[in-house]
């Protein structure tokens, strides 16, 4: 199966991306266009999934965008590399966890080549680093399935601004903290996209 790779070098708006996916969603389904996978950076965001709740924000000044991934409240922003795809799971076995597990296994062996151990939580959906005793969240899952076409995708924080969570309830868990690799292993992620593609090819194509 041929899946299209997008990289886009400038930040781009959340509402511009959605609407790019969506569209491609549709043309999957009608056959029209391959599949994806798009690597960006977003203009800065706090976006709340399907499943969030209004006391998950914590500071009622800021603005906070719906969208219709699956999952709760996080923010997107510069130093965030954001994952999107659109894989056609009519094609691929209709397992929506068998996905979630391809994907926390792609996460772990990509912080695996930075020699980042990591781990998934069934409690708490994400991609995790142990750092002295405690759970710190480095990636975040979110996807919607329409008509057996998962969409959406997966955010791993490389240098993003860790502040601005304090405003939210990351993600629901009200208990752990965010960190990213910056703060965990000094290390050179210029060219972490590659890594990324390679480690999802492997698994999707």
């Amino acid at each position: 199966m041929t899946i299209e790779v997008k990289k886009s070098t400038k930040l781009i708006g959340h509402d511009v991306a959605l609407k790019f996916l969506e569209k491609r969603v549709e043309d999957v389904i009608n056959g029209k266009k391959p599949e994806l996978l798009w690597i960006l950076e977003h203009k800065p965001i706090f976006t709340a999934g399907t499943s969030s709740k209004e006391n998950e924000i914590l500071n009622k000044t800021i603005t906070v965008s719906k969208t219709s991934r699956g999952g709760k409240i996080t923010y997107h922003g510069p130093g965030q590399k954001v994952v999107y795809f659109v894989l056609n799971l009519n094609e691929r076995g209709k397992d929506i966890r068998k996905l979630i597990k391809h994907i926390e296994n792609c996460i772990i062996k990509i912080l695996r080549e930075y020699g980042i151990k990591s781990f998934a939580d069934n409690k708490n959906i994400g991609i995790w680093v142990n750092i002295n005793g405690n759970s710190k969240k480095v990636a975040a899952i979110g996807i919607r399935v329409k008509r057996w076409i998962a969409f959406h995708g997966f955010s791993i924080n490389i240098s993003n601004n860790l502040d601005v969570y304090k405003n939210i309830v990351p993600c629901g868990i009200y208990d752990k903290e965010i960190s990213n690799l910056t703060s965990i292993k000094k290390s050179n992620y210029k060219y972490i996209n590659q890594k990324i593609i390679n480690n999802f090819l492997k698994i999707f194509k």
